[in-house]
């Protein structure tokens, strides 16, 4: 049985203007995953979220469930795909957390990086590409990737 991503970038354009505190400063659905290509390769999935982790790898972003404050317009996409009821493996990540992470680090058999199987020479490279354009806008702790599974 296959495992399908869905999911959706999103960002919050008035925090770097008024602060992340302020009642203005909320988080704004951006673009589909859907729309950039990402596929659903296995060890992509594993080394970005843990899941279908049979590649050993350590996962940026494992089972965080949606964010407390996240979108309406990506709660909305979670709600209508299949909800909490279907989905596994709900998570997220900010464009600061991707720019910190270890590209070169690899899977237990030393032969995958992250960055050969989620890098931007890959099907995820859209979705990196817009983050940093968001990022560069409004701050890459301003950007996020939220992803859920069926």
């Amino acid at each position: 049985m296959s495992t399908d991503m869905s999911g959706m970038i999103e960002c919050r354009p008035g925090a770097r203007i008024w602060g992340e505190d302020d009642e203005d400063a909320v988080w704004t659905a951006a673009i589909d995953l859907f729309l950039l290509n990402t596929g659903n390769a296995y060890d992509a999935l594993a080394c970005l979220f843990g899941v279908r982790n049979s590649f050993g790898f350590q996962p940026l972003a494992e089972d965080r469930g949606l964010p407390e404050d996240v979108s309406d317009g990506v709660c909305a996409a979670f709600i209508a795909h299949l909800g909490p009821g279907y989905s596994h493996g709900t998570t997220w990540i900010t464009g600061a957390e991707l720019t910190a992470a270890n590209w070169d680090e690899t899977d237990n058999s030393g032969a995958r990086s992250r960055r050969a199987v989620a890098g931007d020479a890959t099907h995820w490279g859209p979705v990196w590409e817009v983050m940093r354009t968001l990022g560069g806008l409004h701050g890459p702790e301003n950007v996020r990737l939220v992803v859920w599974f069926d």
